[in-house]
């Protein structure tokens, strides 16, 4: 329906229809106008498959959903590095979606991982925004090429769980942009998601869905958002400013408490029913897109979404180490030991939770091997060991060849609702692990876990193999990894810190009541441990391969650049094992020397390149401004300074293989605001604004001592070192007491003068 008709729609409602179409009919539905032809329309979670509920709806997962499929859930799809991929999950995820006639499904959700403590992180993808952006546009882009919307979600800075409908989130400007913001931005500018779901918390002050600065003049204004804000379920706090900030639907309704305080507040004059008429035209506009294009043939093949499934697994799971255990033999003694074996947790809880409609273990992908055992090893009900079960798992391990344990993370370890207490393990299942391992020096640990975990074993062991939470084939896609079958080709998107008091927000998460201060700034993640250079268990972007990789020919198109201008960057990689594998491609750039407070490196590209034995391929980036800008406070906008960046290429953040240098100048320049405060040191380096300040103090003490230079008067109690550092940080009223030449006046006129040359 074309946009002139839908404002034809709108102009015959009444006042009482449109303020209903501002709220949910139900949990899942928008309101439908029969009289006027309008529909109502369904949404659905969720970000890693569907969660459709066709009788009594809630928010959390509670009642039952259809049967569905349980694809990887963002922690992994993130490790993937595969934004091919993820386009095909979402093109079946879109196809489900017709099928069951829901026109709108809830994600991605592309909140970074600020702490590895966060309930939620099972169902983000990574702590660097642009891993975020493109992996949550790739999926978008799937799931829309198949006229189904999606809604990204949780803007903005929703980073915990804890208090996550009152807590504040305090951010820096610059952190926002670079950091919380940039992660929805890249994929809203090139995917154009159908809707955004607004978070509970407030951002420095102000409650998401009221925030009229995120929700229209960046979401709407500078990015070009033209969809509907929808809330999420139960974060509306006060509906008539909410709708005055643009956040257009309320989920779920309200029974028709908000609907009458919005027509009564247009009645009073308190809101303009332009602004109503706005967000309903929104609104319809995406009922609309999708009505008109319903696929009413689409059928959901389980059974086939089920095989997509395991192939997504397939390059989520991260081989974190191997000792020249794996891939194991069909002629090994194999023990599969531990309760994830047969049961895996294969998905997060809450909203997201999927009734799947079929699971494949371990175990069930291993049925036909007759030379796997089993072992149970523990329960996962509550952290207590069970010696029994632990008996049976060390008899078993020490009677095979090699001892496969699968381990990791119970349901009310991390959830949707709570945030987790620490970084272990349940310790039923370390010292499974440990007893394990000391009887079997072949030990292997799968871990099924949504975020970072500590290791207290790994010297113990020989391989780790990293499944994350992999959806309901992800036995199948383990198996394929253990036994050869793939070759794993996933990377971390997250850093693994030694302990959890090694985490930038250690300090400051969860904060004080419900204040909570984002004090490590843009240093999250790898940007914080590569600048401290400390240890981690796992760098960001670590995965290993069953074969290897050798990376040479780093090319760039030029060497000198204006910030306007872009570069290209080719480098060839060759596949130097005897097995086909893919391999993951990072470029990082670094700003040699700044003014600004910047990370060592910052990754502003990543490719993922198949190869067969001995093949080598070019693989090909363009960078434009953002690549070498960070974003500057003083202009409110993205700002690159004059000098030289590295353009590094690297198999992780720690692990850089190639490097080229280009200079980059930049076309802007940062205005400078003079003040009496300024120092003398700071007006130094603008050679005509300390021409001005040694006119005004022609004849003191300072003004044309040379840098460096020992001072007559200094005799042995002023060292030269001091002489100049008294000088370089003298703010430009500090002369006034020592000269008596001049007032304060005469320093507010230079004052005027300086800021005039800036103008």
């Amino acid at each position: 329906m074309t946009a002139e008709k839908i404002k034809e729609l709108v102009a015959q409602m009444t006042l009482e229809e449109k303020a209903a179409m501002c709220s949910g009919a139900d949990f899942w539905h928008t309101e439908a106008v029969e009289r006027l032809g309008i529909p109502a329309s369904m949404v659905s979670d969720g970000p890693h498959g569907l969660r459709k509920q066709n009788e009594e709806g809630d928010h959390l997962g509670i009642n039952d959903s259809i049967k569905a499929v349980c694809f990887p859930a963002g922690c992994g799809t993130a490790a993937s590095f595969n934004r091919e991929l993820l386009t095909q999950m979402g093109e079946t995820l879109g196809n489900e979606c017709q099928a069951e006639g829901v026109s709108v499904i809830l994600g991605p959700a592309v909140n970074i991982k600020r702490s590895p403590l966060c309930g939620r992180n099972f169902e983000y993808y990574s702590e660097d925004p642009l891993v975020a952006s493109e992996m949550a546009g790739a999926l978008i882009h799937g799931i829309q090429s198949k006229n189904v919307g999606t809604s990204i979600k949780h803007f903005l800075a929703n980073n915990q769980e804890t208090r996550r409908m009152s807590s504040d989130s305090r951010v820096d400007e610059r952190t926002l942009h670079e950091i919380y913001l940039a992660a929805f931005e890249g994929a809203v500018k090139k995917e154009k998601p159908w809707t955004v779901m607004c978070s509970y918390n407030k951002i420095n002050g102000t409650y998401a869905a009221q925030n009229h600065q995120y929700l229209t003049e960046t979401l709407r204004d500078q990015w070009g958002f033209d969809g509907y804000v929808m809330s999420d379920w139960g974060a509306v706090n006060n509906r008539v400013e909410d709708l005055k900030a643009g956040l257009d639907l309320e989920m779920p309704g309200s029974n028709g408490a908000n609907d009458k305080m919005i027509a009564g507040a247009v009645l009073s004059g308190e809101l303009d029913e332009s602004i109503v008429d706005e967000a309903v035209e929104r609104i319809l506009n995406i009922v609309f897109r999708y009505e008109d294009n319903r696929d009413r043939s689409a059928v959901f093949d389980k059974d086939k979404d089920h095989e997509m499934a395991r192939r997504v697994a397939e390059e989520t799971i991260v081989l974190l180490k191997n000792e020249s255990v794996l891939p194991l033999s069909d002629s090994q003694k194999v023990a599969f030991i531990g309760k994830y074996a047969k049961k895996p947790r294969y998905q997060g809880g809450g909203s997201s939770h999927i009734n799947s409609h079929k699971i494949t273990s371990a175990l069930d992908a291993a049925a036909e091997m007759k030379n796997v055992t089993y072992a149970q090893g523990f329960e996962d009900v509550e952290d207590k060991t069970d010696e029994k079960l632990l008996a049976e798992a060390v008899e078993a391990a020490r009677n095979a060849d090699v001892a496969v344990i699968f381990a990791g993370l119970p349901d009310k370890f991390e959830s949707e609702g709570f945030d987790r207490k620490h970084m272990a393990m349940p310790d039923c299942q370390n010292e499974l692990i440990e007893k394990v391992a000391a009887v079997q020096p072949n030990t292997v640990v799968v871990l099924h876990n949504g975020s970072p975990v500590e290791m207290p074993w790994i010297g113990q062991v020989k391989g780790i193999v990293e499944a994350y939470l992999g959806g309901q084939a992800v036995g199948g896609a383990v198996c394929d990894i253990l036994f050869g079958k793939v070759n794993p080709s996933a990377k971390l998107p997250e850093t693994f810190p030694l302990r959890l008091e090694d985490n930038p927000s250690y300090l400051s998460y969860i904060g004080e009541g419900d204040m909570v201060e984002y004090r490590e700034g843009i240093f999250v993640g790898y940007r914080y441990y590569d600048k401290k250079k400390m240890d981690v268990l796992f760098p960001f972007g670590y995965g290993l391969s069953y074969t290897t990789f050798a990376y040479s020919n780093l090319t760039v198109d030029k060497e000198q650049m204006k910030d306007t201008d872009t570069l290209r960057v080719t480098v060839d990689v060759t596949n130097t094992g005897d097995v086909a594998g893919k391999e993951v491609v990072q470029l990082y750039v670094a700003d040699r020397e700044s003014t600004a407070i910047r990370p060592v490196k910052e990754l502003r590209d990543f490719a993922k390149v198949e190869l067969a034995p001995g093949e080598t391929k070019t693989v090909t980036f363009t960078l434009d401004q953002r690549a070498f800008a960070y974003y500057s406070v003083r202009i409110h906008d993205w700002h690159v300074e004059t000098g030289a960046f590295d353009i590094m290429i690297g198999k992780s953040s720690r692990d850089i293989v190639l490097t080229k240098t280009v200079t980059v100048e930049s076309t802007v320049k940062l205005p400078f605001v003079y003040t009496t405060d300024t120092t003398l040191g700071d007006i130094r380096k603008d050679p005509g604004a300390w021409e001005l300040v040694n006119e005004l103090f022609k004849g003191g003490f300072f003004s044309d001592q040379p840098e460096g230079g020992e001072s007559e008067a200094a005799g042995e109690a002023i060292s030269d070192e001091m002489n100049n550092a008294m000088i370089e940080y003298l703010p430009l009223r500090g002369p006034i007491s020592f000269t008596g030449k001049v007032t304060m006046a005469d320093v507010q006129a230079l004052v005027d003068k300086l800021n005039a040359l800036e103008e």
